[in-house]
């Protein structure tokens, strides 16, 4: 569900797997909020540090997705770029989120495409209830583990994804 912490979950997790040594690679996109108020998101490339914006709701012109408007340039430009040099050279990938606003860029729904083709593991959110293509394909995976965040559960589940992901890694 929205707000449960997923992202907290994903940052606790890279955490975790930095200690180790593991260089993560993809995209990052927390809340920006003025007053305590959600008024977009940004998108930050986790192997440059490369920042922009995914979506606001003060952005002129892009895609509507709910009170936003999608950045697809920034999408483009950070995002996509991220995905692309995070599967030549991170040990893991991390995708936050595959959602609405993300998806409204062919180019992203390639990337995620040849990321969920290719050999490295993957931490992924994807959103909760939207029906696509490419977030269908992904649940099908007899290779994916999915995982519902909860209340209940967010303390102790980032320690458990990065012993899974540690099995899977290939150094």
């Amino acid at each position: 569900m929205p707000g449960v912490g997923k992202t907290t979950v994903v940052q606790k997790v890279i955490a975790i797997l930095k200690e180790k040594g593991l260089k993560v690679g993809g995209i990052y996109c927390p809340e920006i909020r003025v007053n305590n108020i959600r008024v977009g998101f940004e998108i930050i490339d986790l192997l440059t540090g490369n920042r922009g914006t995914l979506s606001h709701i003060d952005q002129d012109n892009g895609p509507r997705v709910g009170k936003y408007r999608v950045n697809i340039q920034d999408l483009s430009n950070i995002g996509v770029k991220g995905l692309n040099k995070a599967i030549r050279t991170a040990d893991y990938i991390v995708i936050d989120e595959i959602g609405p606003m993300e998806l409204q860029g062919e180019d992203f729904q390639e990337a995620v495409n040849n990321i969920i083709e290719g050999t490295k593991p993957v931490l992924g959110i994807i959103h909760w209830k939207m029906n696509h293509r490419l977030i269908d394909r992904i649940r099908a995976r007899r290779d994916v583990k999915i995982v519902e965040v909860t209340l209940k559960n967010r303390e102790i589940i980032p320690r458990i994804i990065a012993e899974e992901i540690l099995k899977t890694i290939r150094i």
